[in-house]
């Protein structure tokens, strides 16, 4: 831990630690399900259900880890409130996956700003996760029982896990043995007649395991509307989602296991008021083949599929009434992808990855639009596919003190078959018949760093990185409308292409403390942004009627972001304290149409965020508080609109009942803040989730 930059958000500082696909996986989950009780308590798990190991070189980087501890001892039991421990890692609004629009869930780091898609790359057990269509991150799937760990490394290049890394990686972990009972399982009740209930089981035998999982939460929601905005058309905004997962890995040879994921989930939210419901489903599965031999390989295979539903609503002036002006019935998607590395013996002290992936996806929106006397008049299908191939190395070479890493990669990209068709449903007649033409490209990425450690407790680092991101196909073809303002989309987008550098320290004076800073500079080129270019009423190109702002997707010159991350742990006994805060300061680099921008800081990008945590852990009992900040944002591209600084304080008891039975009371916003989360263009503010209070019980088999 000395010597290296990896800093653990746990109190107890464990080290880190189509359908033919179907038949394949499930067969071998119920098998070794039936192992007979007696063989679950064998005291060796000789196989992991992880990835290669960590690499040496991450030593360069600003790798922040949350173990299993961490992740279950949080108030509101969702993945982005975990991720919210690491300050800077951020969604487009400060909704969760309760009451957002799914689409504004993509993730970023470092400030360089955000829209639909993700600027930071999301992978689960190897696989990315972004939707195939929007890039957005379905956070529901996710139960966080199903997490053993997970790591964030922020900064940017897109060498090792692929495109999309511009600022960051998040790595999902799925449990294993180690990290999880045989049996687990919770229910709460909570606040606004809410509910949320995971369960898991986990069936070990000598050559493997099982797992099997399943996850539901609903509740009536809150009406996100503000008290003083309201209007008899705001309501709660219900939800109601679910989701499975089975996961089977077993010892196919001496250091060479299989690992098969076969999971699910349904989403489904409404927005508070009438036409704003949104559904989302998807499957997915993996399979991937390591080895832990001389030769190290890692092969891995996987599908996505993903069906998105939303629609939009008109509220009257004084929010007496909604009526629907969007119906976005159908949005399937498909990703299908493949990866292969190779790690050959090269020697003691030294690391080397060579390998190759690819990622196909394709996805198009099929939506009635233009509603007269509450009916459809037209309707939209856009769509088309891409394709990215790369190839890569990484490589590390440890001499004394001294850690060096080098890795890069290139890739080879595609986007083909982009088409618009618009027409009248009375009649047929088109309105738009547009092919866009097929596009291709290379790109040339890669990351460097050094590691020095002059004594045990102190390690210096610097890294220089370059990372690109193709656009989704959601930004390339499907205009979309918020409230009254409508966005057109932009099949023209270029790649985006960031730049950057970073260096820090840190210092682990014992072992129980570690505290560790970075200072960065990223130069995003090409950032794809909402560009506004005129204001309603009036008929824009490629929406139609607006009544609100007119807004294109287009690519900026840049954004520049400079910031400094610091984060911290102490432990003494049982207490605990975790502690991360981010300031960025990030800017707009524009000419032509978007010129009115220079200058401006990006959409919802908070100049300071800051997560502290201080909690014990004694036996089984446990309690926390979080205490969480963030300044003023911008709402809007023109920085015409601020989203008020928010601070909330969340709460978590664990009280064991007996050995594997515990009451658990958890407390979201418990000073019921004010969490601004968007302003329409009638000044009409969105709230995020209020104080929410839950009582359940635990289950640790």
């Amino acid at each position: 831990m000395a010597r290296g930059t990896k800093r653990s958000l746990a109190p107890g500082f464990r080290p880190d630690q189509r359908p033919r696909m179907t038949f394949r996986i499930l067969p071998l989950g119920l098998a070794l399900s039936a192992v007979p009780a007696a063989a679950q308590t064998a005291p060796d798990i000789v196989v992991t259900g992880r990835g290669l190991d960590d690499r040496p070189g991450d030593r360069t980087a600003d790798v922040v880890t949350i173990d299993a501890d961490r992740i279950s001892a949080n108030a509101s039991d969702r993945l982005e409130s975990v991720l919210a421990d690491i300050a800077g890692l951020q969604q487009f609004r400060r909704s969760d996956s309760r009451s957002a629009n799914p689409t504004s869930q993509g993730i970023s780091l470092r400030g360089i700003g955000g829209n639909a898609s993700s600027r930071a790359l999301l992978v689960l057990d190897g696989v990315p996760q972004a939707d195939p269509f929007g890039g957005w991150v379905p956070f529901p799937a996710y139960a966080t029982d199903r997490l053993g760990r997970i790591r964030v490394t922020r900064g940017g290049g897109s060498g090792y896990f692929g495109p999309g890394a511009l600022a960051g990686t998040v790595e999902l972990e799925s449990a294993d043995p180690r990290d999880q009972r045989s049996v687990l399982g919770s229910v709460a009740y909570g606040s606004r007649d809410s509910v949320d209930a995971q369960a898991s089981g986990t069936f070990v035998s000598g050559p493997g395991f099982a797992t099997v999982s399943a996850a539901y939460a609903r509740g009536d929601g809150f009406v996100p509307i503000v008290a003083e905005s309201r209007g008899p058309a705001d309501r709660p905004a219900r939800y109601e989602q679910a989701s499975g997962a089975v996961r089977g890995v077993i010892r196919v040879a001496p250091g060479t296991e299989l690992q098969a994921n076969l999971s699910a989930f349904t989403d489904s939210r409404e927005r508070g008021t009438a036409f704003t419901a949104n559904r989302s489903e998807g499957a997915d599965a993996s399979i991937r083949l390591i080895g832990r031999g001389e030769w190290g390989f890692s092969a891995l295979a996987y599908l996505q599929t993903r069906a998105f539903a939303s629609q939009f609503a008109s509220v009257s002036a004084g929010r007496a009434s909604a009526s629907q002006t969007l119906d976005q019935y159908n949005t399937p998607a498909t990703g299908l992808g493949a990866r292969f590395e190779v790690v050959p013996p090269v020697g003691v002290g030294r690391d080397l990855r060579i390998g190759v992936d690819v990622r196909d996806v394709e996805g198009r929106t099929q939506e009635n639009y233009t509603f007269v006397g509450g009916a459809p008049t037209r309707r939209r299908i856009a769509g088309g596919s891409s394709l990215t191939a790369g190839l890569f190395f990484d490589g590390s070479v440890e001499a004394g003190a001294w850690t060096l890493t080098l890795g890069g990669r290139v890739d080879r990209w595609r986007i083909s078959d982009g088409r618009l068709d618009e027409y009248a449903l009375a009649t047929a007649a088109p309105v738009t018949d547009a092919d866009f033409v097929d596009r291709s490209g290379t790109e040339w990425t890669g990351r460097a760093g050094l590691a020095f450690a002059p004594v045990d407790a102190v390690t210096l680092r610097l890294s220089g990185y370059r990372g690109w991101r193709l656009p989704t196909l959601n930004e390339l073809y499907r205009p979309f409308r918020v409230g009254a303002d409508a966005t057109a989309a932009n099949a023209a987008l270029d790649p985006e292409r960031l730049t950057g550098v970073d260096g820090g320290v840190t210092i682990t004076p014992a072992a129980n403390v570690s505290i560790a800073a970075t200072v960065f500079w990223n130069r995003l080129e090409g950032a794809i942004a909402n560009v506004t270019q005129a204001q309603g009423p009036g008929n824009f190109p490629g929406v139609g009627f607006v009544n609100g702002a007119y807004r294109v997707r287009q690519n900026l010159d840049a954004i520049e972001s400079t910031g400094v991350e610091v984060d911290a742990r102490w432990q003494s006994g049982p207490v605990f304290a975790i502690a991360s805060w981010s300031h960025v300061d990030p800017r707009v680099e524009a000419s032509g149409a978007a010129a009115p921008l220079d200058g401006l800081r990006p959409a919802q990008t908070p100049l300071d965020q800051v997560s502290g945590t201080l909690g014990i852990r004694q036996g089984r009992w446990t309690a926390s508080a979080t205490l969480r900040h963030a300044a003023r944002q911008f709402e809007d591209d023109q920085n015409s609109r601020a989203l008020a600084p928010a601070t909330t304080l969340d709460g978590y008891l664990a009280v064991p009942l007996t050995p594997a039975l515990a009451i658990e009371a958890r407390g979201e916003n418990l000073f019921d803040e004010r969490v601004e989360a968007g302003i329409s263009g009638a000044d009409i503010v969105e709230q995020a989730t209020p104080r929410t209070l839950w009582i359940g019980l635990r289950v640790r088999g």
